[in-house]
């Protein structure tokens, strides 16, 4: 026997000997013939004093004896035992009342209701914040050598079982790689820990075999599940069956198995390019399992802590909302399946968030065909596909980023296209004005609805604009006269005090997208898109000419009456007649000069005669001591 001292306590190596009822009678008889029947009893082994409450062994004869190695200490009642606190156990393992060490399985008080409630995203209460510190220290903690003293180092900052698994979570997050190739060739060296630490890579087995095994080091009860998933390489409605794809964990935590996967917490893999990135998922930290089996499926329905627990079936057909779905503030989306049949050349999505949401669309990889309207908590998409057969849909959102994450994905079946409905190319998303435009200073709008009905192609769409804002809009077709030069000459602009009127002349029937842009006048930099309309025409009779050109004299006060066609006709008597600001004289200019005069009303009118040019100008003079007249709008004159 050897004895090792410490400041309090003293641990002993020594030798167990276990015999069985058989030999121990045996022996007692044996000792009974040998002993003195007047002396006093002995033992062969037993406990002698060594002072301050500190006993050992005594020695025992290993020529006689056979038995397993072990250490014994011996420490003060109040003390800490130093082998609990070499092993980190010396308060999550020491069992219930019965003495039982073993977790208990899943079962009643572990099952959260589904569906979701809305309540969190998190099976426990949490306030992320309290891990600021931690997460930094844990992020950087380095592997100096083995596992026990990386966990150990980890602990250093961890003061609760929660804490330890959040910093055990947070370094593999941090530090392991999804290794592909890998799991490709099924290198079962690749999940064993030891190689885990020397290459930092491995495949989801490995991710949770090390997560499980640093947590019985931290002494948390931890359990390794496998299942499948909706994860790389998931196509929507497909079925699962065969062998598992993917393992997590599970770890109890407060009295309750909770739910956790560091692989997807640590990155994503590009569809791609088949490369593995780094990427921080807080989402997969102990998620409520009404989110979690989602994506989810244990091969034990227990595991699911769900109650009632998911069939195979229901896991494949239900909807899959991706992690960034929750965690950029959704809550809701409708349909709930994943793949959806068209009624009558048409798809409607709606997606509900508990907070105004930028989203955007793409159709079969662009952002044509469909109808993408702002809600103050959520969005309206209506889908037209183009053709008959099989279509993907990504919806978008933005959230606090500034990047847009794919947050849903459908398959669409289209069994009649509709081609009447074909939408602008350059209809961009969103339609329609909403909390956005409002939010850029576009307010109170004529027209709250995203589309404009026209019968005899025109329009007049208005609305108020903050102080210091330009506003500027265009319109766009896909078939006609509507070029990059004529654009804007279809529309014409007015405004007075702060609000901002939009005439608008169609070339032609058909559909049209009114896109409306805004700038701060007073800062550097091009116009931002904020939102589009659009305008629909079905009469085929609709030919209107474009708005007269205006220069940057025209000012935002101006009015413009008459004429409002920017080609006027030839060899003839046109009357003017506008509302002009700080003007001291205003004239037309053609083959001669016509001065206008100003109105009771405070108009400007007069008449020109278009004969003999192919031009004509309005011209105003706004100082009268000056001489020198300024260019507002410009004419074209048919050809004889």
């Amino acid at each position: 026997m050897e004895l090792k001292k410490d400041s309090n306590a003293v641990s002993i190596d020594m030798l167990l000997i276990v015999h069985s009822e058989k030999r121990r009678a045996a022996q007692g008889a044996h000792s009974d013939r040998q002993a003195d029947p007047g002396a006093p009893p002995q033992r062969r082994g037993g406990l002698q004093g060594v002072g301050n409450g500190i006993r050992r062994w005594q020695k025992l004869e290993r020529n006689e004896l056979h038995g397993t190695q072990l250490t014994v200490e011996v420490h003060p009642q109040d003390a800490m035992p130093q082998l609990l606190k070499k092993f980190s156990l010396a308060k999550r393992f020491q069992g219930d009342k019965n003495g039982n060490t073993r977790p208990r399985q899943p079962g009643g008080k572990d099952a959260h209701a589904y569906p979701w409630d809305r309540s969190s995203l998190k099976s426990m209460p949490l306030d992320l914040r309290q891990f600021e510190k931690l997460d930094t220290y844990a992020s950087q903690v380095t592997v100096k050598s083995g596992l026990d003293v990386l966990v150990s180092d980890l602990l250093q900052e961890a003061h609760s079982d929660l804490e330890r698994v959040r910093a055990i979570w947070i370094w593999i997050c941090h530090h392991i790689e999804y290794d592909i190739e890998a799991t490709q060739e099924k290198d079962r060296q690749a999940f064993k820990p030891t190689t885990i630490l020397q290459t930092q890579k491995t495949n989801c087995d490995g991710y949770a075999g090390l997560f499980e095994r640093m947590c019985r080091i931290a002494g948390v009860h931890c359990m390794t599940v496998p299942g499948y998933s909706k994860g790389f390489g998931y196509q929507p409605g497909q079925s699962f069956s065969g062998e598992f794809d993917h393992a997590w964990n599970a770890v109890f935590l407060e009295g309750r198995w909770h739910l956790v996967d560091s692989t997807w917490g640590s990155g994503l893999v590009d569809s791609t390019t088949s490369k593995f990135t780094f990427l921080y998922n807080e989402f997969y930290f102990l998620t409520h399992p009404a989110l979690f089996i989602e994506d989810h499926f244990p091969d034990n329905k227990n595991w699911q802590l769900l109650k009632p627990p998911q069939s195979l079936r229901q896991f494949e057909n239900n909807m899959y909302h991706k992690s960034e779905f929750y965690n950029k503030g959704m809550l809701s989306a409708h349909p709930q399946t994943s793949i959806i049949k068209t009624v009558n050349g048409k798809v409607t999505v709606t997606i509900e968030s508990c907070a105004p949401t930028l989203f955007m669309f793409m159709l079969n990889g662009k952002q044509e065909h469909g109808l993408l309207s702002l809600r103050k908590n959520g969005m309206k998409l209506d889908v037209y596909p183009p053709t008959v057969g099989t279509h993907k849909l990504q919806i978008f959102a933005k959230g606090n980023s500034e990047i847009y994450s794919s947050v849903l994905e459908y398959t669409l079946k289209c069994h009649y296209a509709d081609i009447d409905v074909r939408l602008p190319a350059e209809l961009h998303q969103p339609v329609g004005p909403s909390w956005f435009s409002e939010q850029m200073g576009i307010t109170k709008p004529s027209h709250p609805e995203p589309v404009i009905y026209t019968s005899d192609g025109r329009c007049s769409v208005s609305f108020s604009v903050e102080e210091g804002i330009s506003v500027l809009a265009s319109l766009h077709g896909d078939d006609g006269p509507v070029t990059e030069e004529t654009q804007r000459r279809y529309i014409f602009q007015l405004q007075w005090e702060k609000r901002t009127e939009l005439k608008v002349q169609l070339p032609h029937a058909g559909k049209f997208a009114l896109k409306i842009f805004v700038k701060k006048r007073q800062e550097p930099g091009n116009y931002v898109f904020v939102f589009n309309y659009l305008l629909c025409c079905t009469n085929s009779k609709v030919n209107w000419p474009v708005f007269p050109e205006s220069f940057g004299n025209w000012g935002q006060e101006n009015e413009l009456l008459e004429p409002l066609s920017g080609v006027l006709p030839a060899n003839r008597n046109v009357p003017f007649k506008l509302k002009l600001h700080g003007v001291a004289k205003a004239l037309v200019k053609g083959q001669d000069t016509w001065p206008l005069t100003l109105n009771r009303e405070g108009y400007w009118e007069g008449s020109c005669s278009t004969a003999g040019c192919q031009e004509v100008y309005v011209m105003v003079l706004e100082n009268a001591n000056h001489n020198f007249y300024s260019y507002i709008l410009k004419y074209k004159v048919n050809a004889q």
